[in-house]
């Protein structure tokens, strides 16, 4: 069930982000008239507000997400790195080389 509810999140954020990028594209922000009834409106800053921030958001929790997984990742493998036979070192300088 947490699974579903992730992966229902990751759908919801990539959603938003999607939505942040197209949206200054979607309204024309040289005429007022194209978003002033939109939420956040009538202003060009509450509109890109209200619809961008949302994607800037969950963009920044995603990476987030992405990098603290992968970091642990990365740090569970270098703890548990099998332990080298005597053989497979290197030779030291004091022991002589055959």
């Amino acid at each position: 069930m947490k699974r579903i509810g992730v992966v229902l999140l990751w759908f919801a954020g990539v959603y938003f982000v999607a939505r942040a990028i197209v949206e200054p594209f979607v309204i024309d922000v040289n005429d007022p008239s194209t978003y002033q009834h939109d939420w956040g409106g009538p202003h060009l800053a509450g509109v890109l507000l209200v619809h961008c921030g949302l994607g800037v958001l969950a963009a920044t929790l995603m990476a987030w997400r992405l990098m603290r997984r992968t970091s642990r990742r990365l740090r569970s493998t270098t703890e548990q790195a099998p332990d080298r036979k005597e053989s497979d070192q290197l030779p030291s300088s004091n022991r002589i080389a055959a």
